[in-house]
């Protein structure tokens, strides 16, 4: 009665999901689900951010900016599968390391850059400033690129169907999103170290210090 009841609830479950995606309205779900895993990963991080910083104000508008970007790279997601589908067509093992090798190598640096771009814009600085901030940031965003999407796109294009390919990326990505969130919130400008007590006392006393008198000159 059981595994019935089950296999039931799952044909029903598929019935329900497949309008999500099928035609024009899997792009919408590709474009809300980008833009809603990306906020989720700036909520996440800002947890942590509240966490070491008790008196840390959360700031919505960040998170907002997020979805925002999140959203914008849902579409590029859909049509770049879409183009890879047709350029390499079947799941062996060679085609799918082919893809797996020109999505590593043209599209997540471009992928990389857009988000900086995005997020600069956001917040209000300029093109010069995000591309900057991407060239600055850039190896250690792709140092960690290379351990994390080679393996979790070799699953993407060897196990999944292409309708799933966007959603799937979209919530392995929960986790790196948080990353990219730290990665582009990060402070990165130089703490000058206090004073201790005793080199503050010293400094004080030094400054006080009446000058030397000048020698009198001999008649």
């Amino acid at each position: 009665m059981l595994p019935r009841v089950g296999k039931e609830f799952v044909v029903r479950m598929r019935f329900n999901w497949r309008p999500f995606f099928e035609g024009r309205t899997l792009l919408l779900t590709n474009t809300l689900s980008g833009g809603v895993i990306l906020g989720l990963g700036d909520i996440v991080m800002q947890s942590w951010e509240n966490f070491k910083k008790p008196g840390r104000v959360r700031d919505w508008k960040r998170t907002g900016c997020m979805v925002t970007v999140g959203c914008s790279m849902g579409p590029m997601l859909h049509y770049w599968y879409i183009f890879l589908d047709r350029a390499f067509v079947g799941r062996a093992l060679k085609t799918v390391g082919k893809k797996v090798l020109v999505d590593q190598l043209v599209f997540s640096p471009f992928l990389g850059m857009w988000y900086f771009l995005g997020m600069g814009a956001m917040e209000g600085h300029t093109l010069s400033e995000g591309m900057k901030e991407f060239k600055d940031k850039f190896w250690e965003f792709y140092r960690a690129d290379c351990c994390v999407w080679p393996a979790a796109q070799m699953i993407n294009f060897y196990f999944l169907s292409p309708q799933f390919r966007v959603v799937y990326i979209n919530f392995v990505t929960l986790g790196w999103d948080t990353y990219l969130s730290y990665l582009k919130h990060r402070d990165d400008s130089p703490h000058t170290e206090p004073l201790s007590d005793s080199s503050a006392v010293d400094v004080q006393q030094e400054a006080l210090s009446p000058s030397k008198p000048l020698e009198k000159k001999n008649n």
